[in-house]
């Protein structure tokens, strides 16, 4: 986990987004990952983003993990939806994440939509605590990565926690080949 100094998530509520927070407190005993495991990180506001965040705190890309939040239309209604992919890779949005959400085109949901609708800073948007009747996209190398490092609802903390929690999070499906590869920038 690179230089991050973590410590458990549900005791640092000032470091999550409040969704986040609420959603820790209400972990299931039953889950296969226990909320203890769930582990949070200060960081620079600054170097949130993903590239300039692994670098930073000597983090591999391999283990960073981004939250997306896509739209599509079905008919009048507007179906929302978040996918989680590594970030050596890109989500399919446009293929496997359109015909999951079951809408005729997909695209990342505006900025000001997505921070109004889950809650949490744009840059900061995470898997735990979005609203209860969005599905969770989560790519299967996500989950078998043995520990992934993703948003906190916030832009000055990172969430650490085993690969498999984020597959077993309620509303969360595990999608093979939901990411490809990400193109290497010239």
């Amino acid at each position: 986990m690179g230089t991050l100094k973590t410590e458990p998530a549900r005791s640092r509520s000032d470091l999550l987004a409040s969704p986040v927070a609420a959603a820790l407190g209400q972990w299931p005993a039953d889950a296969p990952v226990a909320v203890d495991q769930v582990l949070v990180a200060p960081i620079d506001a600054s170097l949130a983003d993903t590239a300039e965040f692994c670098a930073a705190y000597g983090v591999g890309l391999e283990v960073s993990a981004n939250c997306v939040v896509i739209a599509g239309k079905r008919g009048s209604e507007i179906r929302y939806a978040a996918c989680v992919v590594l970030a050596t890779t890109r989500a399919d949005v446009n293929g496997v994440a359109r015909r999951a959400l079951d809408v005729r085109k997909a695209s990342f949901a505006p900025m000001a939509e997505a921070v109004e609708l889950t809650g949490m800073e744009y840059g900061g948007i995470t898997p735990i605590g979005l609203p209860g009747d969005w599905p969770i996209l989560v790519d299967a190398r996500v989950v078998a990565a043995p520990y992934v490092i993703v948003g906190s609802g916030v832009r000055h903390s990172k969430i650490a926690l085993p690969g498999p929690a984020l597959g077993a999070l309620p509303g969360a499906r595990v999608v093979e080949g939901l990411a490809r590869p990400a193109q290497p920038t010239a």
